[in-house]
């Protein structure tokens, strides 16, 4: 198979997948000196857009190109021109699966448990089951449709359930984001985790699209279809099971779980016997964290981040990012990612930017804001709204606990609770006023989209000093790069504290939990991880790692 890249496209000619398909085909013709017949199949493997020059905004696409065979193909390389050699390379098209079901010999008498249904531990928990190992799944919180109904009662009544929100649940925090799946990381298997998403119902385009997302609307449904593929192959999932310990043997080896099952009708404890377990619990599973340092595992501080979300209309971020061509129907909504050095050292930077979304109530720990981003899959909300965060350095924290991050987290949520009035209302403020250091007492042109309400006032007690100071100058330098970005009217609110886990569960090379072998600590909370997709495939990994050791 061949790649062919730098294939440039109209926004008019580019703008549905046929319309890329004939474009790719034409150029791969032209550039490998061949007819179109010639051409056994030709697929779309990446579509982005070039707005580095506003009046010729474009879409760039590469293609994957099998000609009839593979000396026809040997042939096509030998004759490229000197100016598309650049252009053209031999890929390898042995597609990634998941494990092949294992010999009944090889198979553990006693499942497999992964612990966390978010990215990780669904993708780890399918790979076990694509493998025939019957693992067992269990999730604190809901399902996806009670999940769902869980957070529109909070939204309803400010009744915060704290094993079912925006952090608990099937699909873990990301299910209500925007479901972006652009990552800075490679990875063979993120092509499968893709397929298998759109198997699952996400839109096909995310096989191709640069930056490929879901949408909140949708990814309840395929996080749902992954749970009843795990289940149709011999896994089982439980809800509402939460684990409350872990037992070892004198090597340090797992030997059973205690969980804590919600029926319903009151708790139920149980204790499962599990020799061999995944721990996926997320960066919001603080309960988890005391456990294992609890248990003598070796949980160390990492750098983590903190700030506030930051919201503009997307109208003026679309103008910025493309122009003229801003509102084509083939463009959607802008995103934007950003990150300014400065001069104190630090970094100030965007994540998990939502176009065209709202900011989410992501509480967990009842008397704490809480607040995120997300999207719907259409982006078409008259705000745009993304993270804006400075690190925390291990070095900032007091003291040598290993949970020093998670208090200080947890210090500031409540306090942005006390300043928001104390009904989980968030406080916010205008951006002109925080970098001018007084209140704010008024909404502007941009109408905050916090479900909840928000509370005018300063932000600046509610982060540590380091941040506000990084924030301060950070905003305007954010500003020079992208057109409007430091608007005195764009609106701040707080607190944005669980963009990644203040904490890592140490891991050896096989993937297991240093002294406690045949435990694998995965995904965001174990701090092997930053997204979907990293967590999915980390996921992935450490299955595949449980099944080498069998």
């Amino acid at each position: 198979m061949l790649e062919i890249t730098q294939i440039p496209v109209s926004l008019d000619t580019g703008a549905t997948e046929q319309g890329c398909l004939d474009a790719c085909r034409s150029e791969a013709a032209r550039v490998l000196s061949c007819r179109p017949e010639d051409l056994a199949h030709v697929e779309l493997h990446r579509k982005s857009v070039d707005a580095r020059k506003k009046r010729e905004v474009h879409f760039v696409l590469s293609a994957h190109v099998n000609l009839r065979t593979r000396a026809a193909e040997e042939a096509a390389l030998r004759r490229l021109s000197a100016r598309n050699a650049s252009r053209v390379r031999k890929i390898d098209d042995t597609p990634v699966n998941y494990p092949a079901p294992l010999h009944a010999s090889r198979r553990p008498e006693i499942r497999p448990v992964v612990v966390g249904a978010g990215c990780a531990g669904l993708f780890a928990a399918l790979t076990l089951a694509e493998a025939g190992l019957r693992p067992l799944l269990i999730e604190r919180g809901d399902n996806a449709e009670r999940r769902t109904t869980a957070i529109d009662r909070f939204i309803k009544t400010r009744e915060l359930d704290p094993e079912s929100n925006i952090q608990f649940g099937l699909g873990g925090a990301g299910t209500f984001s925007d479901g972006k799946l652009n990552t800075g990381t490679k990875n063979p298997h993120h092509r499968l985790i893709l397929q298998t998403m759109v198997d699952a119902g996400a839109a096909h385009d995310i096989l191709w699209d640069a930056k490929p997302h879901v949408g909140s609307d949708v990814l309840p449904l395929v996080v749902t279809h992954i749970v009843r593929r795990i289940e149709q192959l011999g896994g089982e999932v439980r809800f509402r099971c939460r684990m409350v310990d872990i037992e070892r043997t004198v090597t340090g080896a797992p030997k059973a779980i205690t969980v804590e099952q919600d029926g319903g009708a009151g708790e139920a404890t149980e204790r499962i016997a599990a020799n061999r377990i995944i721990l996926a619990c997320g960066h919001s599973a603080r309960d988890v964290f005391e456990l294992l340092v609890r248990r003598g595992f070796a949980v160390e501080r990492k750098t983590f981040a903190m700030g506030v979300r930051i919201e503009h209309l997307q109208a003026d971020i679309d103008r910025a990012q493309y122009g003229p061509a801003a509102g084509h129907p083939a463009l959607g909504a802008a995103p934007y990612k950003l990150v300014a050095h400065m001069p104190n050292g630090r970094n100030v930077f965007t994540f998990c930017m939502c176009p065209g979304g709202e900011v989410v109530a992501a509480a967990s720990e009842a008397g704490g804001v809480v607040v995120n981003g997300a999207s719907l899959h259409a982006r078409a909300g008259v705000n745009a709204n993304a993270a804006l965060l400075v690190n925390v350095n291990p070095d900032d924290l007091p003291g040598t606990d290993p949970l020093a991050g998670v208090e200080l987290q947890r210090r500031c949520e409540r306090r942005a609770f006390e300043m928001g009035g104390g009904d989980y209302r968030a406080p916010a403020q205008l951006v002109g006023d925080f970098l001018s250091g007084r209140e704010s007492a008024r909404v502007g042109r941009i109408q905050p989209t916090y479900p909840l309400g928000v509370t005018w006032t300063a932000i600046d007690e509610v982060l540590p000093s380091h941040i506000v100071e990084t924030l301060r100058a950070g905003i305007p330098a954010l500003g020079k790069k992208l057109r409007g970005y430091s608007d005195d009217e764009a609106v701040l609110t707080a607190i944005e504290s669980r963009s990644s886990s203040p904490v890592t569960v140490v891991r050896d090379r096989s993937c297991t939990a240093l002294g406690a072998p045949g435990i694998y600590p995965c995904g965001e909370g174990a701090g092997y991880a930053g997204g979907i997709m990293s967590a999915a495939a980390d996921g992935i990994r450490c299955a595949e790692a449980l099944i080498d050791s069998l």
